[in-house]
């Protein structure tokens, strides 16, 4: 299959409302490139692994919509408000044109210009793991499926994970930062609860590190087939890494399977707004002088989570920080 790509430069202001313009006449789909940069927020919320880092925000935006070419050489356009329509390139360059004389009558839209370019079958599914390399955290090696592990690399402890649906590989500053931590509460005996487990990469790497067991809870199926390959990949047996789907915060089903007093060692790589409902939660889960490792704390939130930990009746331990990102870990009072 071949695509036609139309990129049209404009300015960030007018994105909006050209997408919504090219929308009503059926191109859909618009890949936006910009260099605004993501507020604290936005970056808390959007959590991911590989954060995209950007120049100086010039104002310029690029707005690329891709149309189907089929094989006798015209285009198919349509959305779901408007009929599916066979066209060719001078139809759309045309509705392009159109769209833009429209929103330039009311607001600035910078160049305006469109330039089309073909491209061969695009595998959407795939073209990303260009992005994604074999790292190091310490003395463990990251590597994906689809890297050979160098001969010098085969003493290190090795994690093969494979970036998903589900988050976490170990390669953003938050999943860092809860490694670090694990790593050094760690014991032989440590049973370990994972709040938010998403991959599975925190609860594998703390029985790659001599913990006993570990228990993960997620919202999302996918976690399901994310966590039972990184099992796989890493030769974790079933019994030692268990998988509860459910909110831990307000279904009490969930809680009563993970049960209470059980945990060394509960991680929780979420945002500072979930943890702070989670945190009274998790102090039933701990045993007593457990330690309560958190993360996923944008710079300037963390005193929200170090309060909620207080009020739980936590004693914090430890701050850390990574470039932007803050880790909390607190004590539960008693020994073990």
């Amino acid at each position: 299959m071949k695509w036609m790509k139309f990129r049209i430069k404009t300015v960030v202001e007018a994105e909006d409302i050209i997408i919504s313009e090219l929308w009503d006449r059926g191109l859909e789909g618009a890949q936006i490139e910009d260099k605004v940069p993501l507020s604290p927020l936005e970056k808390e919320q959007m959590f991911v692994d590989i954060l995209p880092e950007t120049e100086a925000d010039d104002g310029v935006a690029y707005l690329s919509f891709f149309v189907e070419e089929r094989e006798d050489g015209s285009l198919r356009t349509g959305n779901e408000t408007t009929d599916a329509e066979t066209t060719d390139k001078e139809s759309v360059l045309a509705k392009i044109e159109e769209a833009l004389a429209e929103v330039r009558l009311f607001m600035e839209i910078g160049d305006g210009t469109v330039t089309v370019s073909e491209t061969e079958d695009i595998d959407w599914i795939n073209n990303w793991k260009q992005y994604f390399h074999q790292f190091t955290i310490d003395d463990l090696l990251v590597i994906p499926s689809w890297e050979e592990v160098k001969e010098e690399d085969r003493n290190k402890k090795i994690l093969h994970i494979d970036p998903g649906t589900a988050f976490g590989t170990g390669m953003h500053e938050t999943t860092r930062l809860c490694i670090g931590q694990i790593k050094k509460y760690v014991t032989p005996q440590t049973e370990l609860l994972d709040v938010g487990t998403g991959s599975g990469i925190l609860s594998i790497i703390a029985l790659m590190y001599g913990a006993k067991h570990a228990v993960g809870t997620d919202l999302d199926l996918c976690a399901v087939e994310a966590v039972s390959q990184n099992k796989a990949a890493n030769g974790i047996p079933d019994e030692d890494f268990e998988l509860l789907i459910g909110n831990i915060i307000t279904e009490k089903e969930v809680q009563e399977k993970v049960g209470y007093e059980c945990y060394d060692i509960v991680a929780a790589n979420i945002l500072a707004d979930v943890l702070v409902p989670l945190t009274p939660v998790i102090v039933s889960c701990l045993k007593p002088g457990g330690a309560y490792i958190t993360s996923g704390i944008i710079e300037g939130r963390e005193e929200l989570v170090v309060q909620a930990c207080e009020a739980a009746g936590l004693t914090v331990v430890e701050v850390k920080e990574l470039g932007e990102w803050r880790s909390v870990t607190a004590q539960k009072k008693g020994t073990r």
